[in-house]
């Protein structure tokens, strides 16, 4: 007689989780409030109030490696001099017939956005040091417009230079003679704090983006392939950094 009525209670129980909650869990995943009620998720939107992260290397905040090379006034120029600035990087060639002249407009326009930040500056490191020496360099910034002194364009050793790349930054950078101008290499830009670690905002999964699309013009907004410029953002989290 025990065992019927517990049937029965059992019973009743599973009917009313059936009636009132599980209609509620298929609202929540129809709506999406599950995945936005995340952990990850709530952490890590792409707000623009929320804090910057880290890049990460086995467990570790990942830091610019140390560099030395010469910029277009022929002055020696290492990463120490960077310290205790929020600085931007790029590789590119003056020769590229693609994206380079794309990357520096925007870079332009970013250096002018924070042409009043003694501790900003930038620093855009030739891939064909070769060909790009302190007098092409100069005439590559004089061609843009470049006014200030936060901004050095680097060339010296090509194989250390495309270890700072591939390596030091994980940006793509390779001689390919197939490619137009014959050297290929992303159109990404690094963000580093004044402590010399690489930051960046999180995307909607919750992980760092880590670099910034730098060869589709910000005025543009959109590329051919329906991917958003990213100048925009990078600006934002350029002020983050200077207000920490």
């Amino acid at each position: 007689m025990n065992k019927k009525y517990t049937y029965v209670w059992v019973s009743l129980i599973v009917l009313i989780f059936g009636i009132i909650v599980i209609p509620r869990i298929v609202d929540r995943l129809s709506s999406g409030s599950v995945v936005e009620n995340d952990r990850l998720n709530s952490e890590g939107k792409n707000s623009d109030d929320e804090e910057l992260a880290y890049i990460l290397l086995d467990g570790k905040r990942r830091k610019v490696p140390s560099f030395e090379f010469i910029n277009q006034d022929s002055v020696l120029v290492s990463d120490k001099d960077y310290l205790g600035k929020v600085y931007v990087v790029d590789f590119f060639f003056t020769r590229c017939p693609s994206i380079c002249p794309v990357m520096t407009t925007n870079l332009v326009g970013v250096q002018e956005h924070f042409k009043n930040a003694d501790d900003f500056a930038l620093a855009s490191f030739s891939i064909t040091p070769d060909v790009d020496t302190p007098q092409v360099l100069r005439a590559y910034k004089e061609k843009y417009g470049v006014t200030g002194e936060n901004w050095n364009f680097m060339t010296g050793d090509q194989e250390g230079i495309y270890e700072l790349a591939n390596a030091g930054f994980n940006i793509f950078a390779a001689e390919m003679p197939d490619v137009p101008g014959g050297f290929e290499h992303s159109g990404l830009f690094a963000l580093v704090d004044k402590e010399g670690y690489l930051r960046s905002r999180i995307d909607e999964y919750g992980n760092p983006i880590v670099y910034y699309r730098g060869a589709i013009l910000e005025e543009k907004g959109v590329n051919d392939h329906g991917e958003t410029e990213e100048i925009g953002i990078l600006k934002v989290d350029i002020q983050k950094l200077l207000e920490e």
